[in-house]
């Protein structure tokens, strides 16, 4: 039998979150109910419930970083028992059987992985998100919170953690290599310290130098503003790696002139807008314009467990969920260090 539980959902495109309630399906023999602690609240919520990215399912539940404790577990779980500190990411279903799922990247999945909200599960249902008390998901879909990270700064994590880890893990961020973030936002900072935890040079581009001494504070060697042309005069043929967490269209081919020869940008922030390129600025330098999104399961848990044994989480601000739409503009205006993270006690 289903549950009913408490949610807070955009009824409409556009239109501010207000409270509801959901139905979550019946506990399968291999699901686990988590009791939601805390939800990350990403910019690619704001884009999914405003149409940025294509028609989206309404009434839309958001919420992909998702930081609980099982509250149940089905006849068949075998990986969590109940009290279990447990998270879910972006996706909470994959097909299983194509050469990438079976690979520990169902991120990619050929025939589509199921987003864990504004989608349509394998009964053709929406799918609804983190914004709410309770989650229904296979246990296979869900991970391990280690001992170390407290639950409200851990859920970001769950999509902003592995959405930098991956791309640095990808591209050999490491030791001698010259590493720099783009943006330091809700992504970019988790890039800063997830960069300078596996031993890179770590330097930041934003547009202005007004966070420089937070970007330090979180492990930056150096810090840049790209609003200042003698920038990209300095940096010409430095970075190894560059990952773009900016969800701007950005002029690539100026970005593109700080990479070494076998350089690579990689973009993990994903703008609305085209972007445009002269590929002259990839042939001179056999440079490397490429993306990444998410990670798989698998890699999820080396993150959480990477950041645990570093002493990390994200950097929030912890809101009611009352402020959810304060936050959306807030987001909006670049006016949050670094995170918010819904109490969800309080939907």
């Amino acid at each position: 039998m289903s549950t009913t539980v408490a949610a807070y959902a955009a009824p409409a495109a556009n239109a501010p979150l207000e409270r509801t309630t959901i139905e979550r399906r019946a506990l399968g023999a291999h699901d686990v109910l988590i009791d939601i602690k805390y939800a990350g609240i990403c910019h690619s919520d704001i884009h999914q419930a405003r149409d940025g990215w294509g028609e989206g399912i309404f009434p839309m539940v958001p919420g992909h970083e998702i930081a609980g404790v099982v509250g149940e577990v089905g006849s068949g779980v075998t990986k969590y028992k109940v009290g279990d500190r447990v998270g879910v990411g972006c996706f909470v279903d994959s097909c299983r059987e194509c050469e990438y799922c079976l690979r520990g990247q169902e991120q990619y999945c050929v025939n589509g992985m199921t987003g864990t909200y504004n989608a349509l599960d394998k009964n053709g249902e929406p799918t609804y998100g983190g914004y709410s008390t309770h989650l229904v998901v296979d246990e296979n879909y869900a991970v391990r919170i280690p001992e170390g990270i407290d639950l409200d700064v851990a859920a970001p994590l769950l999509c902003a953690g592995i959405t930098l880890y991956s791309p640095l893990k990808h591209w050999n961020a490491g030791p001698g290599k010259k590493v720099a973030i783009v943006g330091l936002g809700g992504l970019g900072h988790m890039g800063v310290k997830i960069a300078h935890a596996l031993g890179a040079e770590v330097t930041v581009l934003s547009q202005s130098l007004r966070k420089k001494a937070d970007g330090e504070r979180l492990g930056a060697d150096h810090y840049y503003a790209t609003s200042d042309p003698a920038t990209f005069e300095e940096l010409a043929g430095t970075f190894d790696l560059i990952v773009s967490t900016v969800s701007a269209p950005l002029p690539l081919d100026q970005y593109l002139s700080l990479l070494k020869v076998d350089g690579v940008f990689a973009n993990v922030g994903a703008p609305e807008e085209p972007v445009s390129l002269n590929l002259f600025s990839v042939i001179g330098g056999r440079k490397t314009l490429a993306g990444s999104m998410i990670g798989g399961i698998a890699e999820t848990q080396e993150m959480l467990d990477f950041c645990a044994s570093h002493g990390f989480g994200a950097e929030i601000e912890v809101i009611p969920a009352d402020k959810i739409n304060e936050a959306y503009e807030r987001v909006l205006a670049s006016d949050v260090r670094y995170r918010f993270v819904i109490d969800t006690a309080t939907i």
